[in-house]
């Protein structure tokens, strides 16, 4: 089977790459990270959905940059789909400004962290989050982008 990575465009108010950099991205680390066979789902949303899907799964009531929601198939049944990735334009945006960084190269940062967390990364304990940094800037530098945490290690 193919990749097959799906982009929906829910809001256009603010820039965002284009469906094919966002694919090409995609594509690249899912071959790096051996899940090429997989499917997966981009949407691009405004604030104001990132919001209310942040409160309702992760019940903190604000805008995040990414969320990341892995498929979830019953046990024993075999499914090409990985999950699906909300990215926060408004957010992203923001923090690329706020941190001094390109805008491409943290739309870059936000599709690695966000295909990362679907293949069961994660950073809530310091080593795990060592580990996900470390591959995280792996990746990217595999794309054409440099270290995204240099002085900054918040996400």
């Amino acid at each position: 089977m193919m990749t097959k990575i799906t982009i929906q465009i829910a809001s256009e108010a603010h820039a965002h790459p284009s469906s094919a950099q966002l694919r090409k991205w995609a594509k690249l680390v899912l071959q790096a990270e051996k899940a090429d066979d997989k499917q997966i789902t981009f949407r691009v949303a405004d604030a104001d959905e990132v919001q209310h899907l942040n409160l309702t799964y992760r019940h903190k009531d604000k805008p995040t940059n990414v969320l990341s929601f892995p498929m979830d198939a019953p046990p024993g049944v075999q499914f090409p789909m990985l999950g699906d990735i909300i990215l926060c334009s408004e957010v992203i945006n923001h923090e690329a400004k706020t941190q001094g960084k390109s805008t491409e190269a943290h739309w870059a940062h936000m599709v690695v962290h966000g295909i990362l967390h679907l293949l069961g990364f994660d950073h809530i304990e310091d080593q795990d989050a060592e580990l996900m940094e470390a591959r995280e800037i792996m990746l990217l530098n595999q794309l054409g982008f440099s270290d995204p945490y240099g002085d900054n290690k918040a996400l």
